[in-house]
Formats: C-alpha cells, structure tokens, sequence
C-alpha cells in the first residue's frame, strides 16, 4: 500500500490521479453511458481494499456513484452517496 500512495503521490501534479478513470488523456473527452460505468466499477473495485477513511477508496465512491447517475441509474447510486455521507461523517 505504501508503494501505491507514492505512485499517486506522483500522479498527482501530472493531472492522472482519478481524473485517468473520468476523462481521455488523448482527446480530453469526459467518458459517458457504459464506458463511464465500467470505469466506475474498476475504480470502485481498484481502491474497495483500502481502509474505509482513505480519501481514493471515498473518491472512487463518488465516482461509481457519479457514473451510474449519469447513466440513468439513480437508484443504485443513491445507496452509495448514502454510504459516503455515512462515512464523511464518520471520519472527516
């Protein structure tokens, strides 16, 4: 874990960090509908292992959250904005 946090600590002045699971380095094109979602879930799924106060696990949240919203799918992003205000609460 300490190996990831410096590569997103590197990341972070290069504009990848979460924006890589948003938008397209090559055009700059935001993703939508189903790319969107699928990213949404890897993001989801790449940081789910972290502890629960991690702010990439949280941003990931949001982002799956923000991904299935936008799809049209308001009913299985609420439980998770539920969850992150849950959290938010909790921790920050």
């Amino acid at each position: 874990q300490g190996e990831m946090s410096v590569k997103e600590y590197e990341e972070w002045g290069t504009g990848e960090g979460m924006n890589k699971w948003v938008k397209c380095f090559d055009c700059g094109q935001e993703f939508y509908g189903a790319v969107f979602v699928a990213l949404g879930w890897a993001a989801w799924k790449a940081y789910l292992g972290r502890p629960e106060a991690d702010g990439c696990r949280s941003e990931a949240m949001i982002l799956l959250g923000r991904a299935l919203r936008e799809s049209g799918r308001p009913q299985e992003a609420l439980p998770l904005f539920e969850t992150n205000v849950a959290l938010t609460r909790r921790y920050w």
